[in-house]
């Protein structure tokens, strides 16, 4: 049975009290709408073994937000995959376009990344996607298959198994300015398609999920489209109401 993929990206937000309050609330309803979704929270590093704590029970899973290339050592302010594994952690955001941006992550060291991931047995969201600039020019798929290109050089064709891949279009992210289901469809038909040329037995295990200012009004859009398989959430994840609602409308699409 397929099973729609949410993911909450806490990004640089909450504390003790308001997780603490989240994931009371969350606990009194998830029951209801894990038959259909598998939910991943991926909160801030300094708070990862907390929610662990709390979701380990839930049939929750953890996730981080960013990893190191390096597994020890003299690296000041990183977090390593060892350490990720070790406090519970099964999935890990890499090449998310925040990370690209503001510190410089390129597709080789995302790669890497990538591939860390995976040799600890954990499985990597990779985020792909393209500017508003990159859009206008008609470079979307140039951009997107720049960026998957990179991980089949460096892993081979059967990379993107035990992997989700996340299309974020930048112009959509944090801006309220949700992307165009149709046009998102159409993106996901084509990495699939894309990935399909590389390794067409395991086609139906790709996993492609959409993120860009969702919410509870726009998830139903999305989600009824055949080839988006969930959604990585930012902002409205912070909201215990909304991220409820969105479990809710995932699971009732896939009941009918």
């Amino acid at each position: 049975m397929k099973k729609n993929f949410i993911v909450a990206n806490w990004k640089l937000n909450g504390n003790i009290q308001t997780i603490s309050n989240f994931l009371n609330h969350l606990r009194l309803k998830i029951s209801l709408y894990l038959q259909n979704n598998t939910v991943v929270i991926a909160p801030s590093t300094i708070y990862l073994e907390r929610v662990y704590n709390y979701i380990k029970d839930m049939n929750i899973f953890l996730g981080a937000q960013n990893v190191d290339i390096n597994t020890q050592g003299a690296f000041t302010g990183e977090t390593s995959i060892l350490m990720l594994k070790d406090i519970g952690a099964k999935y890990v955001i890499v090449g998310h376009s925040e990370r690209r941006f503001l510190h410089n992550e390129n597709n080789e060291l995302i790669s890497k990344k990538f591939g860390l991931v995976k040799s600890l047995n954990l499985i990597p969201i990779l985020c792909i996607g393209e500017t508003e600039t990159q859009k206008k020019k008609n470079k979307t798929k140039e951009i997107l298959t720049n960026q998957l290109n990179v991980i089949f050089q460096d892993f081979g064709e059967k990379a993107f198994i035990n992997s989700i891949i996340a299309y974020e279009p930048i112009w959509s992210i944090g801006t309220g300015i949700s992307a165009d289901p149709i046009y998102v469809q159409s993106i996901h038909k084509f990495i699939k398609d894309y990935i399909n040329k590389y390794n067409s037995s395991d086609i139906e295990k790709i996993i492609v999920q959409y993120g860009g200012s969702v919410n509870s009004k726009n998830a139903k859009n999305f989600l009824e489209q055949p080839d988006i398989d969930g959604l990585l959430i930012g902002s409205a994840s912070l909201m215990y109401e909304e991220f409820l609602k969105i479990l809710k409308i995932s699971n009732d699409i896939l009941c009918k």
